[in-house]
């Protein structure tokens, strides 16, 4: 396993370049299921946990809701208490808020997002805190930014929250970069720790473009965390989630979603598949290592054991400069 520093100064922490993310657990894949990969990633050196407060909650059975949600955050701290003081030790934590329904009797969607407001962060932050079982988050996001709440507002609240030793590294998703750039420079105003983490949709594949697309983390993105890391620009690290589509590349039974099916889509997914025969490696193999060739770290979440062992044998596939040159020429 490779690693990597997240955040920079007291709060910083290594972690794992391979993220899991445990978005299923509890609702899609049963909890048994769930800590069997849960033991097999850290016995394999993974340390770099990814959850949500809203993971499950979108699940509109008929006749209404009827869950408190939060199930991913419940599994993940049951699995905590279970294995003992020492797994708390070996991984670190990243959940997310600001994503979860404001109004319980309505399905989550953009328009029931409880938002980022200093009272939500504070209520959300502590409320995730007690479902894991933990003191301290080591990593929390805002999960979709947020433009009606004034962003000192959000950044003050995130920033009280790492004052009080609540949490340790702050970052954000589904965000365009003008507003990661003003959030970090309002924290400067603030004398407060900056966004260290970005979280966005990231892949082989590019998506059509679109003007309302923020959730694409974009060569301007890339280019921007680049430049961080020396004195004065505190360093960001972009993480990126979906980064398998679902299984697309791989599963003729898997649309291509959000944007991605197109020619050039299709002719990148084919590089993807001649690379891998070549290599001896799984497409999905492929695109995990052209990832973190790119200085991401892919947030990947798997099903099944097997799921999470191609991903992690991805983590030490070394494409080479040749073969990165070819597929980016696609």
């Amino acid at each position: 396993m490779r690693y990597r520093t997240i955040g920079s100064g007291d709060n910083a922490f290594e972690a794992s370049a391979l993220c899991l993310g445990t978005m299923l657990y509890g609702w899609r894949t049963d909890e048994e299921t769930s800590f069997a990969i849960l033991d097999r990633y850290v016995e394999r050196g993974g340390t770099f946990l990814d959850t949500a407060n809203n993971y499950g909650d979108w699940e509109w059975p008929e006749g209404g809701w009827k869950g408190a949600g939060r199930i991913s955050e419940a599994v993940l701290g049951r699995w905590l208490t279970a294995r003992g003081p020492r797994a708390r030790d070996q991984v670190r934590i990243a959940t997310k808020l600001g994503a979860a329904r404001k109004d319980s009797t309505r399905p989550l969607s953009y328009s029931n997002f409880e938002g980022l407001s200093q009272q939500v962060v504070a209520t959300s932050a502590r409320e995730s805190l007690r479902l894991l079982g933990i003191d301290r988050i080591d990593l929390l996001y805002g999960h979709v930014d947020d433009r009606e709440t004034p962003l000192a507002e959000t950044v003050g609240a995130f920033g009280k929250l790492q004052a009080e030793g609540l949490v340790g590294v702050t970052g954000i998703s589904n965000v365009s970069l003008w507003r990661v750039v003003e959030a970090r420079e309002e924290a400067a105003r603030q004398g407060i720790d900056p966004y260290a983490v970005v979280q966005q949709n990231f892949t082989y594949a590019y998506p059509t473009p679109k003007a309302e697309r923020f959730n694409w983390a974009s060569p301007e993105l890339l280019s921007y965390a680049a430049s961080t890391g020396v004195p004065g620009r505190p360093a960001l690290t972009v993480v990126g989630y979906s980064p398998l589509l679902q299984g697309a590349y791989t599963r003729s039974d898997k649309p291509l979603f959000g944007g991605y099916d197109h020619p050039t889509t299709h002719a990148r997914v084919q590089a993807l598949h001649d690379v891998g025969r070549e290599l001896g490696a799984t497409p999905n193999q492929v695109v995990i290592a052209w990832i973190l060739a790119q200085d991401v770290v892919p947030l990947v979440g798997a099903s099944t054991v097997a799921q999470l062992d191609e991903a992690l044998d991805a983590v030490d596939l070394d494409l080479g400069e040749e073969v990165l040159a070819r597929l980016d020429a696609v």
